[in-house]
């Protein structure tokens, strides 16, 4: 198992990434479960046929990561998200929303709502893997069909009083200079690993900055980081 995708538990022994996948097809829920079950450091403990069902599964088996479709029955998935990761949430779980629908309205309810990515259903076995990964680890993962265009309305979004201020953005901003530099590459679409060999730094370098950009901006994942780089000009600002 790769120091990636390990969870390490109680005692420093490594123990599975805990699934709950919740879709009103059973078909999905039985080509996810078969997908992630490949995985050496991956395991299924529930599947839900529905919102309601989806949140007492969540709060009783209390997983590490939880897959929701966006459109269920009883409760459709941003209302689950927001139940399970949303700022009122008590202990909150790490959602990863995964749909068949490319919907702007969608993205932006569940990622608001606290998920820690968003998938299409089309976007391959791999991507789902590390979406769950990304999402055991903290991290987050955005299909790569929606983020670019996500990321970019967030930016035509920024209220013009806050572009004005965009030249200033360095010398006002709580980050160091090395920090925003990983904060740009990060609204980029870069991975860790990525950003470690264009800014020439350690793995463990890199995770350190995020933690502090994490804390000092008051973000919970790297979803959040980017949207504030492309809200505040950042992104471009070199």
């Amino acid at each position: 198992m790769t120091e990636a995708s390990a969870v390490v538990g109680a005692g420093g022994s490594v123990r599975r990434i805990r699934v709950l996948i919740a879709d009103d097809q059973e078909m999905v829920r039985t080509g996810f479960r078969l997908i992630l079950q490949l995985q050496p450091d991956i395991e299924v403990v529930g599947e839900a046929a529905d919102g309601a069902e989806c949140v007492e599964l969540a709060r009783r088996l209390r997983p590490d990561v939880c897959l929701v479709d966006i459109r269920m029955p009883k409760l459709d998935g941003l209302e689950v998200t927001r139940l399970l990761a949303g700022p009122k949430a008590v202990d909150p779980l790490r959602v990863v929303v995964v749909t068949t629908f490319d919907q702007d309205d969608y993205v932006y309810g569940a990622l608001n709502g606290g998920a820690c990515g968003f998938l299409l259903k089309d976007a391959g076995p791999g991507l789902l893997v590390e979406a769950v990964r990304a999402a055991s680890r903290g991290d987050a993962l955005v299909s790569p069909a929606v983020t670019v265009r996500l990321l970019e309305r967030i930016g035509e979004m920024r209220p013009a009083a806050e572009a004005a201020r965009r030249a200033d953005v360095s010398s006002s901003s709580p980050l160091t200079g090395r920090e925003l530099d990983v904060v740009r590459l990060v609204a980029e679409g870069r991975t860790n690993q990525e950003i470690c060999s264009e800014l020439f730094v350690s793995l463990s370098t890199v995770k350190t900055h995020m933690a502090s950009v994490q804390g000092k901006l008051k973000l919970r994942n790297r979803v959040e980081i980017a949207a504030w780089a492309w809200r505040s000009g950042v992104v471009g600002d070199r």
